[in-house]
């Protein structure tokens, strides 16, 4: 069987879950919503035209380092089993499975995403391009559903790309990497993960708020996510975008900022949010690496450096990691 998914996303639970989310962020003394929410249809036609902007170089960059980089880690390390958490449209694992497939190697591919419509074409597409190719995807949420990734057949390489760990706080990335360890069982496994750079203050703050506006809408669209999800009435457009980078933690904050005294009425929730003049709302983290702080982090989950690639600028690095 070329073909096969498993689904561990249940609706009623997911439903479950955003209410328990809006209802604990937005009560408390700082308003908060996960960032996982801008991820509805809109959001994610959004994300993908940030992508595309000239002040967005985080995927372009990766891409370009991944082109360069993958015929000497095919060389090294081929693998017959390769793991993406969060592979969405899978468009940097045809990079990935080129080169594999230059080497005339079978391989089984298996990617894990929350969006089951984007998993079966990504899957129907890749079937039809690469006839030696297994797809076993995995519907469910990466940060609680890496027990379903099914057992390594061979050498396992687990992707985990576009600096997505920057989104998790300090012990969720610690929890993170431990459980992508234990998808390494075999310690000639190895790990791929994209990490964004600390680099200067304008040119991080640029990719997250451009001068067209995209991220901005991309930003407002949680609220519309949450309206939905909870019979609110938020006006997105009340609320202005506030990008800002933190040096002191390293890290890209997201915030909505109230513009004027408001009243949010959330109707699943039996719920009226009151909002002062400027009072903002934290959607987003995007933590910035160094090399020691990204050694550091592998080291916590029992994972060691084997290789370090960085574009010219320095902007953004792959690391190749191998259990400790």
């Amino acid at each position: 069987m070329r073909y096969q998914i498993d689904v561990y996303t249940d609706p009623a639970a997911e439903q479950r879950r955003l209410e328990e989310d809006v209802r604990r962020g937005l009560t408390a003394w700082q308003k908060s919503l996960p960032p996982k929410y801008f991820y509805d249809r809109a959001g994610s036609l959004l994300f993908e035209r940030i992508t595309e902007l000239p002040e967005y170089y985080p995927t372009r960059t990766e891409s370009a380092l991944l082109q360069e980089i993958l015929p000497g880690l095919i060389g090294e390390f081929l693998p017959d089993d390769i793991v993406e958490l969060g592979a969405g449209s899978s468009e940097k694992t045809l990079r990935v499975l080129d080169a594999v497939g230059a080497a005339r190697r079978p391989v089984r591919y298996v990617p894990l995403d929350v969006d089951r419509l984007t998993l079966e074409a990504s899957a129907e597409r890749l079937l039809r391009k690469y006839p030696a190719l297994r797809v076993h995807a995995v519907v469910g949420d990466f940060e609680r559903d890496l027990a379903h990734v099914p057992s390594p057949q061979g050498r396992r390489l687990v992707m985990f790309l576009g600096s997505t760990i920057g989104n998790l706080d300090p012990p969720a990335r610690r929890h993170l990497l431990t459980g992508l360890r234990g998808l390494l069982p075999d310690p000639g496994g190895r790990l791929l993960l994209g990490a964004d750079l600390v680099k200067d203050v304008k040119i991080l703050e640029a990719a997250y708020d451009d001068a067209a506006g995209v991220t901005r809408d991309f930003n407002r669209n949680i609220l519309n996510v949450v309206n939905r999800g909870v019979e609110g009435d938020f006006h997105p457009q009340a609320f202005r975008h506030h990008a800002f980078y933190n040096e002191a933690d390293s890290r890209i904050e997201m915030h909505l900022v109230a513009d004027s005294a408001q009243s949010v009425k959330l109707g699943r929730l039996g719920l009226t949010i009151h909002f002062r003049p400027g009072e903002d709302i934290w959607t987003e983290n995007s933590y910035k690496f160094t090399r020691a702080g990204v050694e550091g982090m592998l080291a916590d989950a029992s994972l060691q450096l084997v290789r370090w690639h960085v574009d010219p600028a320095n902007y953004f690095a792959l690391a190749l990691a191998a259990p400790a």
